[in-house]
């Protein structure tokens, strides 16, 4: 990736963070109103999950703002899974609203508690929808261009935000107007459910890319496509594949025959990188030149180096 795509790139994950901060913050206003209007158990784990969606904001703000730092002595393969970090914080947060929602839920289904004046709940959650729709199609363009962990979390909690301002409206009318008592904290505690199993499904993406996960086989599979293309790499072997951030990387061996020179092998290798980073955008290529025939011997490096230390 370029230094001009890296910033551009930069620039929109900083924009798509920074409107997530500021409609969190106008929809918490928004939804406190409601909550302390109808004493509706939904509209209060609505109201918990924006409180928490404006901290997670903040956090994805932080979280770009490191990833985008270019890399430096003490980070020399970049900031990238500052993103990681920040998306694992986010799920940790809804992780605990969900646990607090759920044991509110359960509470009004024991008092057999009644939400009020649900009208004032009903047009909160719909105009919280309606503008939570417009941040979503915003993030989507930005993931899309961008790929970024971080606005991908926050893109999740804003989806179970939207499904959860509609749950609200559905759980308000049933209870209040149709007289289903106890479908406010049923769906409350609905609600609470989905948030956790989006926490999970966001943690383990997380660790993944913390852990240095290999790429999904799909992608890998993709780049060995791209890579058979090439006559060079017909000696590839010992792909390893991990992401941080927005930036992949890759590395391998390439099999050269045992006369080739330093400076023919080196034009080679140059030119494969050029043609896999032109076919995969924001990828880091880094290749070793094996003779022809070579194996390595697993673990042999680590044993020497475990023998000379103890000399």
């Amino acid at each position: 990736m370029s230094r001009a795509d890296a910033i551009a790139s930069a620039t929109l994950n900083r924009r798509a963070a920074m409107a997530s901060v500021t409609l969190a913050t106008l929809l918490l206003a928004f939804k406190g109103y409601g909550a302390v209007t109808t004493a509706s158990v939904a509209m209060l784990a609505s109201l918990a999950d924006t409180a928490l969606d404006l901290i997670a904001s903040l956090v994805t703000l932080y979280g770009v703002h490191i990833a985008a730092q270019r890399a430096d002595e003490d980070h020399r393969f970049g900031h990238g899974k500052a993103e990681a970090l920040a998306a694992l914080f986010q799920t940790l947060l809804i992780a605990a609203s969900a646990a607090t929602i759920a044991m509110r839920a359960v509470m009004a289904l024991i008092r057999g508690a009644v939400p009020e004046a649900p009208e004032a709940g009903i047009i909160v959650s719909a105009i919280a929808g309606g503008a939570t729709v417009l941040l979503l199609l915003y993030q989507r363009f930005v993931i899309r261009r961008t790929g970024s962990m971080a606005i991908n979390a926050d893109h999740l909690h804003y989806k179970s935000d939207l499904v959860l301002n509609g749950a609200v409206i559905v759980a308000l009318a049933l209870d209040y107007y149709l007289g289903l008592r106890g479908a406010d904290a049923l769906f409350g505690l609905a609600i609470a459910l989905w948030l956790g199993w989006g926490a999970a499904r966001s943690a383990t993406h997380a660790v993944d890319q913390l852990m240095d996960r290999e790429w999904p086989e799909e992608k890998r599979r993709a780049f060995l496509d791209m890579a058979a293309t090439i006559p060079a790499l017909a000696g590839m072997h010992d792909l390893r594949t991990r992401t941080s951030g927005a930036q992949d990387f890759a590395q391998f061996h390439m099999s050269f025959p045992a006369e080739t020179t330093v400076g023919t092998a080196h034009a080679v290798m140059e030119d494969v990188e050029a043609r896999l980073t032109a076919a995969f955008p924001g990828l880091e290529v880094l290749i070793h030149p094996d003779p022809i025939g070579h194996v390595d011997q697993e673990g042999a490096l680590p044993a020497t180096i475990a023998e000379r230390s103890e000399l």
